[in-house]
């Protein structure tokens, strides 16, 4: 991989989606960050947008901002997911260039990937190389949209905007609402719930894999994109466990400490396998130790059994 870019120190950096999952997690390691939330301002209206730029004068900006969900709203929501996250991403990026700011990191998913790939793990290479998943249609081409505009203002402008496509992502502070969690923060409410013996209800089959990374991890290597990945390059951010469904519904039985049954409704399933190769992250950011899955699933329950 080739890898010419310049070192930078950031003194002002402004990161939006400030007050969302991977946001929160992001200010316990950069509490002098700004985060900005929808409160402060709406990043759908392009003026208010440009205006808090211009306020701000933030040397660089991590896109965080974004509307997600699980895979139940993922299917019952796509115009929202679509019209929403191009309104917010095609505002942060314009508006960045017009107020002067050069280096923008963007947060895309693997959920932008193609729904099969011929090799796994998928690299950065197959993201164009077929449509993403039936559930994830809508989230899958608004996020492959954000990276072409960054690479069009990257090239015609010469800026340093960025992207990397993070995995599956769990922990503390993420929505543990059934309705529009995530299948990780379901599985913790629910083993949270349930009594020796219970019966607990998933969707799908268990069969699809899945690589689930703990958000804190994510946060970390934010910082060091910040500084390193000066590329047009969607840098993965996976971690080489990759799990099926039934199989993470045992370990978090076990490391909880729950004798319960588990059954699958067989409904929406969705993407059988979307595991990246993560070799051009760990080129560039160095062999990153990350948190083990059987560690993540018992941080997250005790947070979760303190707060809740």
């Amino acid at each position: 991989m080739k890898r010419a870019y310049t070192k930078m120190t950031y003194d002002k950096v402004l990161v939006t989606g400030g007050t969302g999952f991977v946001g929160r997690s992001l200010k316990k390691i950069r509490p002098n960050w700004i985060y900005l939330s929808s409160g402060d301002c709406d990043l759908a209206d392009k003026d208010q947008c440009f205006e808090y730029f211009i306020k701000e004068k933030p040397d660089a900006i991590i896109h965080l901002a974004a509307r997600t969900g699980g895979i139940k709203e993922n299917v019952n929501n796509q115009a929202e997911f679509f019209y929403e996250n191009i309104e917010i991403n095609t505002n942060v990026i314009h508006q960045a260039y017009r107020a002067g700011i050069k280096r923008v990191l963007s947060a895309l998913s693997t959920c932008c990937f193609p729904d099969v790939v011929e090799k796994y793990p998928f690299s950065e290479e197959d993201m164009f190389a077929g449509p993403p998943a039936a559930s994830n249609l809508s989230y899958g081409f608004s996020k492959r949209a954000l990276y072409v505009q960054s690479n069009s203002y990257r090239k015609q402008y010469g800026l340093n905007y960025s992207c990397f496509s993070p995995c599956n992502l769990y922990g503390p502070d993420n929505n543990f609402d059934f309705e529009e969690s995530h299948f990780m923060s379901s599985m913790i409410r629910k083993f949270y719930e349930a009594k020796d013996g219970d019966t607990l209800e998933f969707w799908g089959s268990g069969a699809p894999l899945r690589q689930h990374m703990y958000v804190d991890d994510l946060s970390r290597i934010i910082c060091l994109l910040l500084d390193k990945h000066n590329s047009s390059i969607p840098i993965i951010v996976s971690l080489g466990e990759n799990m099926s469904i039934k199989r993470t519904i045992e370990m978090c039985s076990r490391v909880i400490g729950k004798d319960v049954d588990v059954v699958f409704n067989d409904e929406l399933d969705g993407q059988y396998r979307k595991d990246g190769d993560n070799r051009r992250l760990l080129e560039l950011v160095g062999n990153y130790k990350f948190t083990s899955l059987e560690q993540g699933i018992r941080k997250t329950y005790e947070w979760y059994e303190q707060n809740h």
